[in-house]
């Protein structure tokens, strides 16, 4: 009986951990987030300080972070109401994009696939996009084409965007609770 007690034990815990270490691995890059809205980065995850919980995510994913000094990449999955981004409405991403040399938007599925779509565009680099006359930018998300800046969504139902910005001022990597001004997500129209 003592045997039983005692595998039963080892089985609940190693279910247990196993379950919280997956959860950690999937909700993230570990600790240290830094949040803007509905945008998160995880500075340290690219460096020899970045937590286990950020190894094993990076080691899971398949990913291969960037260093502190070559940039930051910034998450988004939900717009600014909190809302999930939903690539079946209409969505707009407006506003001054953290001061950088260069930068990129990408737009995935929830599992981090570039989205097939008959435009072949999956992204846009500061050198691409349409830039407004008072330095920001207005990118349109969505189903159907649109004049300007827009990325079709594939009317996935979950989208998830990645702003990754290089050569960024040693500030906006170097913060842990501070994050820069970053664009606005709104969803403006849903079927």
């Amino acid at each position: 009986m003592r045997a039983f007690s005692f595998l039963t034990t080892l089985a609940i815990g190693g279910t247990v951990g196993l379950g919280l270490t997956w959860f950690a691995t999937v909700s993230g890059y570990g600790l240290g987030a830094v949040e803007a809205g509905p945008w998160h980065a995880w500075p340290k995850s690219g460096t020899e300080d970045a937590d286990p919980y950020a190894r094993a995510s990076l080691a899971r994913a398949g990913e291969l972070p960037l260093e502190q000094a070559d940039g930051l990449a910034f998450i988004a999955n939900t717009d600014d109401g909190g809302n999930a981004l939903d690539g079946r409405c209409d969505i707009r991403l407006s506003g001054k994009l953290p001061q950088a040399r260069f930068w990129t938007l990408t737009l995935t599925d929830s599992r981090g696939r570039l989205i097939d779509n008959a435009a072949n565009r999956f992204g846009f680099t500061s050198a691409e996009a349409v830039w407004n006359g008072d330095g920001t930018v207005d990118i349109a998300l969505g189903p159907r084409a649109r004049s300007g800046n827009w990325l079709p969504t594939g009317a996935r139902d979950r989208v998830v965007l990645t702003l990754r910005v290089y050569d960024a001022p040693v500030g906006i990597a170097t913060r842990t609770s501070d994050a820069p001004q970053m664009p606005a997500l709104v969803t403006e129209s849903c079927p």
